[in-house]
C-alpha cells in the first residue's frame, strides 16, 4: 500500500510539473494585458520588455470612461448576457428534452436541420436577420433586439439532447406511472439531473453573449445602448488609437469571465465530461 501511494504521489508531482509551464504560457498574455493597461499609450510600444505594472491604470480608466461611458456599457453587457444566458438555457433545455424523449414525425429531419445550421457562419444570416429585426419589426436600439434574435443556439440544443438521452428512461416511466405530469417530470426530475450540463452550457452561452461584437454593433446606433465590446471598439479611430484605454477596458471585460468560470468550474468540467461519454 505504501509503495502504491508513493508511486501515485510521484505521478501527481510529475503531472503538475508538466502542466505548470503550460499554465504559465496560458496566463502570460493575460498578465501582459494587465501590464499594458497600467502603462501610458507611448509606453506600450517601448522596445524594452516590461513585466511589472506601472501606475497609469487609473488615468487610462478615466480616459476610457470619459470617451465611452464604459461603466454604463458594462452594465448593459452584464444585463444582456445574464438575461440571454437564462432564457437560452431554458429554451435549449426544452428543445433538447423534446428531441431526446419524444418520438414524433419528422424528428430526424429536425435534428438534421439543427446539425446543418451549425455549419452556417453567422455572416451568412446576419444581413437577413438585421433586415427582419430592424426594418420589419422596427426593434433597432432595443434590448429585445440584443437578446431575442440569438436566443436559439443549435449547439446548446444538441448539448442538452445528449445529456437527456443519457438519463435512464425507466426513471421517467416510473414517474408517469405515479401520475406525475410531463412538465413536472421535466422541471423536477430531468433538469436537476442535468445541472452540471446546464452549468457548462451557461458558461458557453454567457461567453458567447459577452464577447458578441458584430450583432450589437449592427443593431444599435445609439451611444446609450452600446455594449462593452462595441464601446471598446470606438477607441480605435482613423488618426488616434487609445491603447491604454483599450487595455484597461480589456482587463475589465476579462474579469467577469474569470469570476463566472471560477464559480462554475466544477460543474463545467463535470458537464463537459458527461457530454463526451454515452
Amino acid at each position: 500500500m505504501r509503495s502504491k501511494s508513493q508511486s501515485l504521489l510521484i505521478r501527481q508531482i510529475a503531472l503538475h510539473a508538466a502542466l505548470a509551464p503550460l499554465a504559465l504560457v496560458w496566463l502570460f498574455p493575460l498578465w501582459m494585458m494587465f501590464i499594458f493597461s497600467t502603462m501610458p499609450d507611448n509606453g506600450i510600444f517601448n522596445p524594452e520588455i516590461v513585466l511589472w505594472p506601472s501606475t497609469n491604470f487609473v488615468e487610462n480608466f478615466k480616459n476610457l470612461q470619459a470617451d465611452t461611458d464604459f461603466i454604463g456599457a458594462m452594465v448593459i453587457s452584464i444585463g444582456v448576457a445574464l438575461i440571454y444566458t437564462v432564457l437560452s438555457v431554458m429554451l435549449t433545455s426544452m428543445a433538447g428534452w423534446a428531441l431526446a424523449r419524444y418520438r414524433f414525425v419528422g424528428r430526424s429531419v429536425v435534428i438534421a436541420i439543427i446539425l446543418g445550421t451549425i455549419t452556417l457562419p453567422f455572416s451568412v444570416v446576419v444581413i437577413p436577420q438585421f433586415i427582419m429585426v430592424a426594418r420589419e419589426f422596427k426593434l433597432a436600439n432595443t434590448w429585445v433586439a440584443l437578446i431575442v434574435p440569438p436566443l436559439f443556439n443549435s449547439l446548446g440544443v444538441l448539448f442538452m439532447r445528449q445529456s437527456f438521452s443519457m438519463m435512464p428512461g425507466e426513471l421517467f416511466d416510473a414517474a408517469r406511472v405515479e401520475g406525475v405530469k410531463e412538465w413536472q417530470i421535466f422541471l423536477r426530475i430531468a433538469l436537476p439531473l442535468a445541472r452540471p450540463t446546464m452549468a457548462a452550457l451557461a458558461i458557453i452561452l454567457f461567453l458567447h453573449s459577452w464577447n458578441n461584437y458584430l450583432w450589437p454593433l449592427l443593431i444599435n446606433s445609439r451611444p446609450g445602448m452600446m455594449t462593452a465590446p462595441v464601446a471598446l471598439g470606438t477607441l480605435i479611430g482613423l488618426t488616434k488609437v487609445s491603447w491604454g484605454g483599450i487595455m484597461a477596458g480589456a482587463v475589465l471585460l476579462t474579469a467577469p469571465i474569470l469570476v463566472v468560470f471560477v464559480a462554475l468550474q466544477r460543474h463545467f468540467i463535470a458537464g463537459i465530461a458527461a457530454g463526451a461519454i454515452k
